[in-house]
């Protein structure tokens, strides 16, 4: 039995079809879905067409016989095979060569190339050929791109420096480190600094449901000087516990603001979600604040670990490799489309903002406004360096390596 939601469906499309449909092609066409249903499907497109059953045997004998049915087509031919207007690449044989020439990628470092510094629309590319005898429609350039096997195509962010060799080993030795903290319920977090952000009434990418008619107003150029001020947030997220906080700074991102940060982390979060901790294992990118040749950010480390007696291990992500880290894609892209469409016009918005950031998997953010100064240019000597009670890992210890608290 054909359900019968299958005979409506052939029933509309017979209904569209029949206009357009002499008898014949309308029992090879019932012939057609009758034979696509299989058993039944005679009866099937009988009922949803009206078509007699006889009708529908006759249509499936004529396609068990297309050699008949093809003398038929050609008979009722208007033009003998071969008329009409010859294609435009038999009529220039040298278009598509002249085509391929203007886009081949190859062409954007030849200073001779008439496009080397424009868009390369189709409408340029016809203007193009037909300036150099090839007449041609920005139409038909697309079909011809189609057939050479080009497409439009946007830029891909790939090229993020040259991959160091030890890359995937450095990889992998964080995965252990990593492993190895949890398994010992000690503290891992993954640091990083989000892209600074001007406070004022500056648009935002992304859309939020508002009144119709009534869109947030905001400035039409984002230029720093219109400014009110700026936030710089930094964030500590807890990779084993699904939980971040993040530190607004108003001034700048220092080694000294970054460490503040983790140090708020720890009081306000950290200890009491591992009271038994005396490691802390921190994985961060190479640069920047929290950079691994950052004097500053190593010496500050030195002296929240001799606050709070716990030792830190450091594990940088190779050259090339920002984007790997955990806070990325697991807290800050989150604290983005939270804010999306939305102008961030004061430091109380953004604190908010990211503190109401959550997820269906139970990330949840403290935030807080650091109105400190963290003044640049400091720098640290040679004879602090050494001072400090730091441990270099034999695998790239410029990459890993530990801080101990101090012996007095």
């Amino acid at each position: 039995m054909i359900p019968p939601s299958i005979v409506n469906v052939i029933k509309d499309k017979y209904e569209t079809l029949r206009p357009e449909l002499d008898e014949k092609a309308r029992r090879l066409w019932a012939a057609t879905e009758a034979n696509s249903i299989g058993h039944g499907g005679i009866r099937a497109v009988s009922r949803a067409t009206g078509l007699a059953i006889s009708t529908i045997r006759i249509g499936q004998a004529e396609i068990e016989r297309p050699s008949k049915i093809h003398k038929e087509q050609e008979a009722r031919r208007i033009r003998r095979k071969g008329a009409g207007r010859k294609v435009i690449i038999e009529q220039d044989s040298q278009l598509l060569e002249v085509l391929d020439l203007l886009v081949e990628p190859s062409s954007r470092g030849d200073p001779m190339s008439p496009l080397r510094w424009t868009c390369k629309s189709t409408r340029k590319l016809a203007n193009e050929l037909s300036a150099m005898g090839h007449i041609v429609s920005h139409t038909k350039v697309g079909q011809l791109l189609s057939g050479l096997n080009y497409s439009l195509q946007g830029t891909r962010k790939k090229m993020e420096g040259a991959s160091h060799p030890d890359r995937n080993a450095q990889f992998e030795f964080i995965y252990n480190q990593v492993k190895d903290f949890q398994f010992r319920n000690q503290p891992v977090i993954s640091v990083d600094t989000k892209k600074k952000e001007l406070i004022g009434r500056f648009a935002n990418g992304g859309t939020e449901y508002q009144p119709k008619g009534k869109p947030e107003e905001v400035e039409t150029y984002d230029f720093p000087s219109l400014a009110d001020e700026k936030g710089i947030p930094y964030g500590v997220f807890d990779v084993t516990n699904n939980r971040g906080w993040v530190s607004v700074g108003t001034d700048h991102d220092t080694s000294q603001f970054a460490v503040n940060t983790i140090r708020q982390w720890w009081y306000q979060m950290g200890q009491h979600a591992y009271p038994r901790a005396d490691k802390i294992l921190i994985t961060a990118d190479g640069g920047g604040s929290n950079g691994s040749r950052n004097r500053l950010w190593k010496y500050e480390l030195q002296r929240f670990v001799d606050e709070t007696k716990i030792a830190v291990t450091v594990c940088h992500f190779p050259p090339g490799t920002s984007k790997w880290n955990k806070i990325e894609h697991r807290m800050f892209s989150h604290i983005t489309k939270n804010w999306r469409g939305r102008p961030i016009t004061s430091h109380e918005v953004m604190v908010n903002l990211i503190a109401n950031t959550t997820t269906e998997a139970g990330l949840t953010i403290q935030a807080a406004l650091d109105l400190k100064e963290y003044p640049t240019g400091i720098k640290v000597s040679d004879n602090v360096m050494k001072s400090l009670s730091m441990e270099e890992n034999d695998f790239h210890g410029e990459w890993n390596y530990t801080v101990s608290p101090s012996i007095n």
